[in-house]
């Protein structure tokens, strides 16, 4: 029996009679041979690798944050068990967003992008991965009109259900503080406030809107104007688009003498785990990232056990509304 016989039944790749197969595996039974993993994956020209690919921002530690460490988590559970190492590559902002060559280098099987934005240098590298037909999904972005994968959570829809809990609880004016537009999440969010206000009659007024970059200091630098709304009685409640932002809103407003449930409402996004230790606690949209991370990793990886060319996929999980002190007026 040749080598490369023997190769071909210890690596299982390529044609092989059964009876030859059964002959190899017993004498190799009993030779106590154990095959290696990386050379059974060069052979099959596979690094059982899952990338993910995630934003180097500054001074942010990314496995601190809720978000970045809950959708790890799914993402990093889910692929153990599906038999796949997760290979996590980090991007700077001005970084050549050159993802293919991971492919390219047979370094990955499968990559999850987080933090992708609707810009140029991401939407090539978008297009070339899938030109070449490599498999990827997106998180918590998507592009309208690209056949992309992607996992999402209901951002519209937890907006909508916020506009219409401050209602509930007798606000009329309703701010927004919401993230950079280069994210398809900010803009479900808008859309979903919007749709909201004007399902109960209202008027969407986009001067009510105002932006951060969804960091704590961002939503702390907005806390000197909406101090004077607030006073004025221009604002009695304010949706941020995550709780980080909110958070620094939070205290910044108190700060400011200021106060959250009795001044005026908040309600935040992500339902983090800080937000139940703010004072008052923070009502906020739970969000689903650990769900978020799985779904993706389940799915793109299923992807690579199909036989047929396979079919995108989008998938949307439902949020839902956290009520606490913060909000109630």
């Amino acid at each position: 029996m040749s080598e490369a016989t023997v190769s071909r039944v210890l690596n299982g790749v390529g044609p092989v009679k059964e009876e030859t197969r059964r002959r190899v595996m017993e004498a190799a039974k009993q030779l106590n041979y154990v095959p290696n993993a990386l050379a059974q994956r060069f052979a099959r020209q596979k690094s059982g690798n899952l990338g993910v690919i995630l934003p180097l921002l500054p001074k942010v530690n990314v496995f601190s944050t809720y978000y970045f460490s809950e959708i790890l988590s799914g993402i990093g559970h889910t692929a153990k068990h599906s038999g796949y190492d997760l290979l996590m590559l980090f991007r700077e902002p001005g970084e050549p967003r050159e993802y293919a060559n991971l492919f390219r280098t047979q370094k990955v099987d499968a990559c999850i992008i987080l933090g992708a934005q609707n810009i140029p240098t991401d939407y090539d590298a978008l297009e070339e991965l899938q030109l070449e037909g490599h498999p990827f999904c997106l998180i918590n972005q998507r592009f309208d009109g690209k056949p992309y994968n992607t996992v999402d959570a209901d951002h519209r829809m937890g907006s909508f259900d916020a506009v219409t809990h401050l209602m509930q609880q007798g606000c009329q004016r309703i701010w927004f503080l919401n993230g950079p537009p280069v994210f398809s999440n900010s803009l479900d969010r808008l859309e979903g406030y919007r749709q909201a206000l004007e399902a109960a009659g209202m008027t969407f007024d986009p001067d009510r809107v105002l932006a951060g970059n969804y960091s704590r200091k961002s939503g702390y630098a907005h806390a000197e104007a909406f101090a004077e709304l607030i006073r004025t009685g221009q604002a009695d409640a304010i949706i941020a688009a995550n709780d980080r932002m909110a958070i620094g809103l939070l205290q910044g407003l108190k700060e400011k003498g200021v106060r959250a449930g009795a001044d005026y409402a908040l309600v935040g996004c992500d339902d983090s785990d800080g937000a139940r230790l703010t004072d008052p606690p923070l009502t906020s949209i739970a969000v689903p990232f650990y769900e978020v991370g799985s779904e993706a990793a389940s799915r793109l990886l299923g992807t690579l056990a199909e036989t047929e060319p396979p079919v995108p996929f989008t998938v949307k999980l439902p949020v839902r509304l956290v009520a606490r002190a913060s909000s109630e007026v």
